[in-house]
């Protein structure tokens, strides 16, 4: 029997899997729970293991499949050592085995296995670029370390700002008013809210943002162009590693292109596939060397 290709890609918010033939003939897809290897490790393996139940009966193939299958993980956390370590003792029914970062297999996803880059644009945020031989990681260290150019670090900015015009600091508009009044405009309710507050929770103020600074408010336009400032400084030396072809990716990925400098805009290119396109190709390529 050749052997079947299985990508998984856990991204954080959930886990998405993909059960290939080796032509890459499609067999199944499934989606389950958050994967965050990082933050939940037991909860994120159980999530990848009932996505793969679910691939294996959608398409109806015996648990004796498993032995010729190539399992390819992308996981959320998998560039933190300690984690790397944790993960040896996971041992799926399989032929083998491989894991990567998330971004890991969406920049093989995004440039079709050739040299490139991307940078990934949603409640966190993390960069990785290929040249041919070798990852290269940035970023990815969690909203209170790390994120730059996210939509959890931008919410909490825009969020300060507005407790700034609260209290007279700096002036008010549209959109300080706008997230005070999620908070009944009590600075309290604000400081209890954010003691539970998860980076999600911050980010969900991002669409105000760009919906403000579109009708010119001051502040929220202030955030953007800080924001695209981040965004460059992460992105300048994965675009020096990558043949200056650079793919955004992320919920943040599209509203943020108009708020970057020229000199980046001109050299972003659209991802060719998606992270779990990514991670078959690694499988393909893998399923081909020699044993």
């Amino acid at each position: 029997m050749q052997s079947l290709l299985l990508g998984i890609d856990g991204g954080g918010t959930h886990c998405r899997g993909r059960l290939t033939d080796n032509a890459g003939r499609v067999l199944a897809e499934a989606t389950g729970g958050p994967a965050n290897v990082w933050s939940q490790f037991e909860t994120a393996i159980q999530a990848i293991e009932n996505v793969i139940d679910q691939l294996f009966m959608q398409a109806g193939l015996s648990a004796e499949a498993r032995e010729n299958t190539i399992l390819v993980a992308g996981l959320a956390g998998a560039n933190v050592a300690s984690v790397r370590v944790r993960l040896q003792s996971w041992q799926p029914r399989c032929q083998s085995r491989h894991l990567f970062t998330d971004v890991e297999i969406a920049c093989a996803g995004a440039h079709a296995g050739a040299p490139g880059a991307v940078f990934i644009l949603g409640t966190g945020s993390q960069g990785a670029a290929w040249d041919g031989k070798a990852f290269t990681l940035l970023g990815g260290w969690g909203f209170a370390l790390s994120d730059a150019g996210s939509g959890a670090i931008l919410g909490r900015r825009a969020r300060r700002l507005a407790l700034l015009a609260h209290e007279g600091i700096v002036p008010a508009s549209t959109l300080t008013e706008r997230i005070m009044a999620l908070h009944q405009h009590s600075p309290e309710q604000m400081l209890i809210w954010s003691q539970q507050a998860t980076p999600a929770d911050w980010g969900r103020v991002v669409p105000d943002v760009f919906a403000t600074a579109q009708q010119g408010d001051e502040h929220a336009v202030a955030l953007l162009e800080q924001a695209a400032a981040d965004i460059t400084q992460m992105v300048q030396p994965l675009l020096a590693r990558s043949h200056g072809k650079l793919a955004l990716m992320g919920g943040l990925a599209v509203p943020i292109q108009p708020w970057l400098p020229a000199e980046i805009a001109a050299q972003l290119v659209l991802p060719q596939g998606d992270a779990l396109s990514g991670a078959l190709r690694l499988a393909s390529q893998l399923s081909q060397q020699p044993a």
